[in-house]
């Protein structure tokens, strides 16, 4: 399947056109104002909408129940209420609003798929079955009730109607790996291993880098074969996409000679998988608020997912909620291999929030629990960067560096960003010999041939070399604002000001709102005579908030303009000729 074709499957959905707006987590008298129930039903509801564009789904629900205790036969509140509980994870409560929804319209389809997740919860299954057969309508809802009523007829002790559900189902060529993964699952658990190798394979022949697929087939071949022919389905994957944490736990227990035990274990596992799988798709693919719904009711069945809470968190963090990101990277278990992921995720969140000192603290005790892990020490020299504490980050990326006995070609980006952290702490010839071993890792790396060269242009030095560097970057990465502004600036410190002047104007209508780039191109104006589109530039550099120790020397030129060209800058114009 496509992936516009995914995305607008879940953007026909009613819960998308419900959820499409969204403005800022409420103030605190609102809230207290709730609290106090100061608020009037209008009130309450125009608060709500407003929580609801910021996807502030809590506050919503607590608005839209609180209009609703107000106007308790409004059918709209009554869908709002229950679609932003359901969002926020609420599920239990979400269960009671559907309850109310599906008695005012038997054949609304969210509402009947939370009613038939909650029967399958509480195992029963035979109004989990007809609750979801009153949810399908479309592909994506198709597909969903028809996993989730296939392991309802296994709660029933009926796998051979949960494989005949699932195999009369026709619909969109991507439907087929979820058909045979679930086939295979459902198998698995009825016990029937022959059928389930059957389905496994036949699902893992479509996608060897579906991890759940390759979770599920090598699990089944390590019981049913043998622990070493599991081994080559983890290692095929693992060319594919290394060092999943997963794949690895899986691996070191082969290694040992353990059989791996099914993906799920009961129905209500299966269908947390299934809830998870479309869910994580849908996020991945623009069907956001799909996505989230899916996720959440897969929690719902499964608090401890952890994949699951991934994708909700990764998902939170597209949509620009860091802090909904950080409970749900919180809730990841303490025991699963991939809890070391959500904790560097955790740091990455609360930097973004102007929490910086808590994640410097939060990934300092990750990596004194283990000093090797060279991850973590990448993104603790990350948050150090960013923050333009480039000593500190330079002895960080050190560890590191120390940690690689071999270096290999996915180790160049702790050399570059080394190497950037030296060069801007006033250590060239370090920063020059970090800069130079990336690229001898990943030869014609487009950023570390930008960054070079510039950097030897701009100190006036292998100024051919520098120039050639950079037009390589520019031809791999033509629409990157930042590398074509390098381009324009060695232009420019070679003395071609019309080129220069040519390549920084492409510059800034692919990175406007960048002061440094408005900024050279103000010098390049003004050295081709264009003195007023100079200080325009120049002003509106100003504005854009610079860097401090740039902001004196933008000011000066906008009283005094540029001095005249030194001798160097004018011996540098001839050696180099037009830089070409």
């Amino acid at each position: 399947m496509t992936s516009s074709s995914f995305g607008r499957c879940a953007a026909g959905s009613a819960l998308a056109a419900f959820l499409a707006a969204a403005p800022t987590p409420l103030a605190a008298q609102q809230t207290s104002a709730l609290q106090s129930g100061a608020i009037s039903a209008s009130g309450s509801y125009l608060a709500a909408r407003h929580a609801g564009q910021q996807r502030d789904a809590a506050a919503a629900a607590a608005y839209y129940r609180a209009a609703l205790k107000r106007d308790p036969s409004n059918g709209e509140l009554l869908d709002r209420a229950f679609l932003s509980s359901l969002v926020d994870g609420d599920v239990d409560e979400a269960v009671k609003f559907a309850e109310r929804v599906a008695q005012a319209d038997k054949s609304d389809r969210v509402a009947r798929l939370v009613l038939g997740v909650n029967s399958l919860k509480r195992k029963q299954y035979v109004s989990a079955r007809r609750d979801l057969a009153q949810s399908i309508r479309g592909p994506i809802t198709d597909l969903t009730a028809t996993l989730l009523s296939a392991w309802g007829n296994l709660g029933v002790n009926d796998s051979k109607g949960a494989i005949a559900a699932i195999d009369h189902l026709a619909g969109p060529e991507w439907y087929a790996i979820f058909k045979d993964l679930h086939a295979g699952l459902i198998y698995d658990v009825a016990g029937n291993q022959k059928e389930a190798g059957k389905r496994l394979e036949r699902a893992y022949k479509l996608d060897s880098t579906a991890l759940r697929v390759v979770q599920a087939y090598g699990s089944w071949v390590s019981r049913n074969r043998s622990p070493k022919e599991a081994q080559t389905v983890f290692e095929t994957f693992e060319k594919a996409l290394p060092r999943h944490p997963l794949v690895v736990e899986a691996m070191d227990k082969l290694k040992a000679g353990e059989k791996l035990p099914p993906l799920v274990a009961n129905v209500q596992a299966g269908a947390a998988e299934a809830l998870y799988g479309l869910g994580a798709s849908l996020g991945r693919r623009g069907g956001e608020d799909l996505g989230l719904v899916y996720l959440q009711l897969s929690l719902f069945l499964s608090p401890n997912h952890p994949l699951a809470l991934l994708s909700l968190a990764d998902l939170y963090e597209a949509l620009k909620k860091p802090e909904l990101a950080i409970k749900i990277y919180d809730r990841v278990p303490t025991n699963s291999p991939l809890h070391r992921n959500a904790a560097i995720q955790m740091a990455a969140n609360l930097d973004s929030l102007d929490r910086a000192d808590e994640a410097q603290k939060h990934l300092e005790a990750l990596i004194k629990q283990n000093p090797d892990d060279l991850e973590t020490v990448m993104a603790l020299g990350n948050v150090l960067r960013g923050h333009k504490k480039f000593a500190e980050c330079a002895n960080v990326y050190s560890k590191g560096a120390s940690a690689i006995q071999k270096p290999e070609k996915s180790n160049w980006v702790v050399f570059y960003f080394r190497g950037i952290c030296y060069e801007r702490s006033k250590q060239w010839a370090k920063a020059e010999a970090d800069l130079t071993k990336a690229l001898e890792l990943f030869p014609d790396q487009p950023h570390v041939l930008n960054y070079l060269g510039y950097s030897w242009i701009d100190q006036g030095i292998k100024l051919d070399e520098g120039m050639e560097m950079i037009k390589k970057a520019v031809q791999q990465r033509p629409d990157d604002g930042y590398i074509v502004d390098s381009l324009g600036w060695a232009y420019y410190r070679v003395g071609n000001y019309e080129e220069a002047t040519k390549q920084l104007e492409r510059a800034i209508e692919l990175k406007p709102e960048d002061p440094t780039i408005n900024d050279h191109l103000g010098d390049a104006y003004w050295r081709v005579g264009r003195v007023l589109e100079a200080r325009f530039q120049w002003a509106h550099a100003r504005d854009l908030k610079p860097d401090a120790e740039d902001l004196p020397k933008i000011e000066e030129k906008l009283k005094e303009g540029l001095p005249d060209e030194t001798s160097s800058q004018a011996k540098a114009g001839k050696k180099s000729g037009d830089g070409g």
